[in-house]
């Protein structure tokens, strides 16, 4: 079962180019800092304004950096099940332990459609699955029942939940009778979220205090949460600032002023504002993540 803070990682570039010495540092930096699961080729790793060769290539590369040390899910989202499955496909030959599917965004499936999607997903690989349902950026939403009928498929082992409804888990919870891998796939409920059952978080913030996230995922799990709120509150004003203008231009500034990778970011994504650099920047200082 996967579970803890796993890190929506962000595709370091340099000069329109993925910079893969960057992103060998980043994925042992982050198994130093005690992450516990990272993924690729999400879409905080802007995987819509990649090629099909550079998607592979930056699966591939954290494959083989994390060297079997934690899990990797491997991003293998598309509107194009074809597409789906080929990238499921890749991260399976690759040495993947899963992988992250959303379905939906443009194409608005009906609940039936979403199902089919994911089913003939599931029907082409052996691989574990995380299904990511984010309505706010695809335009439809996998409603708890239609989340339900998906997990009764074998390897459907759970929900990155970015709906932004934090009952949501308890009526999916109601409803899915197996272990599942229940995901926040928002920073600022990640505490919330695993009160009422959450296994982890499928983290932004994490790319830039990937221990803080960790050890507030660690004190869930140990059910100190007084101990997991401390940790929420010292994280909020970032949680914060990295959205402060569309993900992941925060992470990937902030990243930079760690010395972790370039600002760098693929259009229509735009570099931050000067007064939202000096915001997290303040944050990064707060945190002394920053000296």
């Amino acid at each position: 079962m996967f579970s803890g803070s796993y890190v929506a990682l962000i595709t370091p570039f340099r000069e329109g180019e993925v910079d893969e010495k960057a992103l060998r540092h980043m994925v042992n930096w982050h198994i130093e800092q005690g992450t516990h699961g990272l993924i690729p080729m999400g879409t905080t790793g802007e995987s819509s304004t990649v090629s099909t060769a550079e998607h592979e290539a930056v699966v591939k590369i954290v494959i083989e950096e994390v060297a079997g040390r934690i899990p990797v899910l491997a991003g293998a989202g598309s509107n194009n099940p074809l597409e789906a499955v080929h990238y499921a496909q890749y991260a399976q030959e690759q040495g993947a332990d899963g992988v992250l599917c959303v379905a939906g965004y443009y194409n608005r499936p009906s609940q039936e459609g979403l199902y089919q999607h994911f089913k003939y997903l599931h029907d082409h690989t052996d691989l574990p699955i995380i299904i990511y349902n984010i309505p706010p950026r695809t335009i439809v939403d996998i409603k708890p029942e239609t989340m339900a009928r998906i997990a009764e498929l074998p390897r459907v082992m759970g929900v990155k939940d970015a709906t932004g409804d934090i009952t949501r888990i308890s009526q999916e919870r109601q409803l899915i009778h197996k272990p599942f891998a229940y995901f926040s796939g928002d920073d600022m409920n990640a505490l919330a979220y695993h009160v009422l059952g959450g296994k982890g978080c499928i983290s932004v913030t994490a790319n830039i205090a990937p221990q803080l996230c960790a050890q507030l995922q660690n004190a869930c799990a140990q059910g100190d949460y007084r101990q997991a709120l401390a940790i929420h509150e010292r994280l909020v004003p970032l949680h914060q600032a990295l959205f402060c203008e569309p993900n992941p231009s925060g992470a990937k500034y902030a990243a930079s002023l760690l010395g972790l990778c370039s600002e760098e970011v693929r259009l229509p994504m735009l570099p931050l504002s000067a007064v939202n650099k000096a915001r997290i920047k303040q944050c990064l200082m707060d945190l002394e993540l920053l000296v």
